[in-house]
């Protein structure tokens, strides 16, 4: 794994993944249906890309849709489907404004024909833009990411286009689905838990973990700022000693 270098400040992270917790009870207290939460939590997503792009963020990944999501309430799956094809026909026109250059990464052979031909045009609408990268993970797991990743180089060994002593963590970071991408250097939890819940399992293994009591749809500008303002203050060693990272070693 490719450790980039730091200074004693980490100032600001070129990725943040963001496990967006807590639509759900937002409702609840409300006494409000779930889609109600989830229907709220968009505006914290454009939030969450407002203060990144702001702050030069390179790459923020949310984690939309897991793949244990499916066992929840029939109900509440549909609603959330229907939520996201119509954020991929409305929102993603305003991303696009702004520059932002959208991708979904998951398994997405569960979702429908419709929602899985959202997802490409969309992709294909933002492919050419510069700034900020989104990277929505739908029916994603960090258990599933590592073994379709080990999957695919077994392939290559029984192919012989690769020895077994060829395989290094390198290799199997490229074939992980966020490949091109560094892992996260700042990884954000809301609404009080303290799990990472199968996400990004390989990638968080030195990432900055951050966790909010405030939950998902409540979660905007200043409680982002205030996250990426906690993650500056922090110093990355990666094993190493606070000593060796102030002398630059």
């Amino acid at each position: 794994m490719k450790m980039p270098k730091q200074s004693q400040a980490t100032s600001v992270p070129r990725h943040v993944a963001i496990i967006m917790d807590g639509n759900n009870r937002w409702a609840k207290k409300r006494l409000l249906p779930h889609a109600a939460g989830h229907k709220a939590g968009v505006a914290a997503v454009r939030a969450a890309v407002e203060v990144c792009a702001e702050a030069n963020v390179k790459v923020l990944t949310l984690f939309a849709f897991s793949s244990e999501n499916w066992q929840r309430p029939i109900t509440e799956v549909q609603a959330l489907m229907r939520l996201f094809l119509w954020a991929l026909k409305q929102e993603v026109k305003k991303l696009n404004q702004h520059n932002v250059q959208l991708k979904i990464i998951g398994d997405r052979s569960a979702f429908s024909e419709e929602l899985q031909q959202a997802m490409h045009e969309a992709e294909m609408l933002t492919a050419n833009n510069q700034g900020l990268i989104l990277q929505i993970a739908a029916n994603y797991g960090g258990q599933w990411d590592i073994l379709q990743a080990t999957q695919k180089i077994a392939s290559q060994v029984l192919a012989n286009e690769i020895q077994v002593d060829n395989i290094t963590t390198d290799l199997i970071e490229s074939k992980l689905v966020t490949s091109p991408f560094s892992s996260p250097d700042l990884c954000i939890r809301t609404g009080g838990e303290r799990r990472v819940s199968n996400f990004l399992l390989w990638q968080l293994a030195y990432t900055e973990l951050y966790f909010s009591d405030v939950l998902w749809p409540d979660f905007k500008h200043e409680a982002m700022q205030a996250a990426l303002a906690d993650y500056s203050a922090r110093q990355r060693r990666f094993g190493k000693t606070s000593e060796q990272i102030e002398q630059g070693e």
